[in-house]
């Protein structure tokens, strides 16, 4: 009888180490089927949760309601389970080197409850081979116990898109892999719980990881190229959304589109590949290019901003500029490496003035990790306005509203081109 059996049986337990906007829906969603255990290192998310409250604001109460789940931030509970799913953040450091430092915590913290028998899947998103090469032999010296005779491990990648209400865990098929083929099934089993969707069974741990980190390194490339095409329009005199919708009537264009890349997938994974290309005696180019360009939006923005009102006459030491948006996407509260920050930051290093509005970042959190004071309510009139994120509380706004706090002949800088059809009486500029 395996593991898969045993936690439908309830003879045993499946625990989620790490419950932000990618554990806590997975361990959420298999506690609708069987018993599970919660944890995370933070007390006072794990109370939240206690409280039916998704410290990521991205789950609302009824997510869990009849779910068979304990929340703790007890390690020792860990033991209780008899399968576990690992799903920390895998950040970069500020030399833009992958960061294990999460990841191999919490294999630590894990190594010292595991049991003979037990499995182990990593979610988080790391080079090839990290499981292999840094987590399995961690789990080995903390448990004393011996890597397939003993324990199983696999990797799963995480593909939870934040903000998206359509691709769910059970509505996205998921990738997953085993150290042998009875893991492998008996993995590919227990997500087949949950992801109606179904699963791709990889042939190794190493093929799960490179397919789930060249997904978003993929998508990195092709945002810096629409990125570097609208520096190119910019100086042509073309909009370049207006360039992309008359391209994309044809069938095989691929639709991507400019803006500022960061967050802790698209902005961090491209990284972890790269970094580890190089211990193979290769430097990547296309990538680290595609990186390059990405990492300079910010600042390129800021500065296209202060040439319009330099050319309208505008004294730029003591202007004021409203900045709209400053989580790393729109319609989320995770401010984790927002590239807004980086408009903020060269604006003010121009002797701007900047007042920063959003609906859904915490104003703690971004003074925490800013050093940025965010206002309730815009302070009219700016000299421009910088709608940097589409949150859908901005959908609906209209140029009389942005009238109410814009001076006359102010900027409207539409970083996203939500905008492009509505402001008429400004001096509009878009990527």
């Amino acid at each position: 009888m395996g593991i898969y059996k045993d936690l439908l049986d309830g003879k045993a337990k499946l625990s989620l180490i790490g419950l932000g906007y990618v554990g806590l829906p997975i361990a959420l969603e298999f506690a609708k089927h069987i018993s599970v255990v919660g944890f995370d290192i933070n007390e006072k998310r794990v109370e939240m949760m206690r409280n039916s409250i998704d410290p990521s604001e991205e789950l609302t109460a009824e997510a869990f309601e009849g779910a068979d789940i304990e929340f703790t931030a007890s390690p020792e509970d860990l033991a209780k389970a008899s399968f576990h799913i690992v799903a920390v953040p895998t950040p970069i450091d500020s030399h833009n080197k992958p960061d294990l430092t999460p990841l191999l915590s919490a294999t630590r913290l894990l190594g010292k409850q595991l049991k003979k028998g037990d499995y182990v899947v990593y979610e988080s998103t790391v080079y090839p081979g990290a499981t292999e090469e840094d987590c399995i032999p961690l789990l080995e010296e903390m448990s004393g116990l011996k890597y397939k005779e003993d324990f199983k491990v696999g990797y799963s990648p995480e593909r939870i898109n934040p903000g998206d209400e359509v691709h769910t865990l059970a509505t996205i098929k998921k990738i997953v892999s085993g150290c042998d083929d009875e893991a492998l099934e008996e993995i590919a089993k227990t997500y087949e719980i949950v992801v109606k969707a179904g699963v791709h069974r990889a042939p190794e741990m190493k093929v799960a990881e490179a397919a789930k980190v060249i997904e978003n390194t993929q998508r990195d490339v092709n945002i810096a190229f629409m990125n570097e095409l609208s520096i190119i329009f910019n100086r042509m005199g073309i909009n370049t959304f207006d360039v992309l919708e008359a391209a994309g009537t044809k069938w095989n264009f691929l639709k991507f589109y400019p803006g500022l890349v960061g967050g802790h997938c698209i902005g961090v994974d491209p990284y972890y590949l790269s970094y580890k290309a190089q211990e193979y005696r290769y430097h990547p180019q296309i990538i680290n290019s595609g990186r390059f360009v990405n990492d300079s939006m910010g600042f390129y923005i800021a500065k296209q901003l202060v040439k319009k009102l330099i050319a309208k006459g505008e004294r730029i030491l003591g202007s004021r500029v409203l900045v709209m948006g400053v989580t790393f996407k729109e319609d989320v509260s995770d401010i984790r490496n927002s590239k807004v920050v980086d408009v903020i930051s060269e604006l003010k290093s121009y002797g701007v003035e900047v007042d920063v509005i959003d609906p859904k970042a915490d104003k703690d959190d971004v003074m925490k990790y800013y050093g940025i004071t965010m206002i309730d309510e815009a302070k009219p009139k700016y000299d421009a306005v910088v709608a940097a994120v589409s949150h859908k509380e901005y959908l609906s706004l209209d140029e009389d509203y942005f009238g109410s706090i814009l001076k006359d002949g102010g900027v409207f800088v539409d970083v996203k081109g939500i905008f492009k059809d509505k402001i008429k009486n400004y001096i509009y500029w878009s990527l």
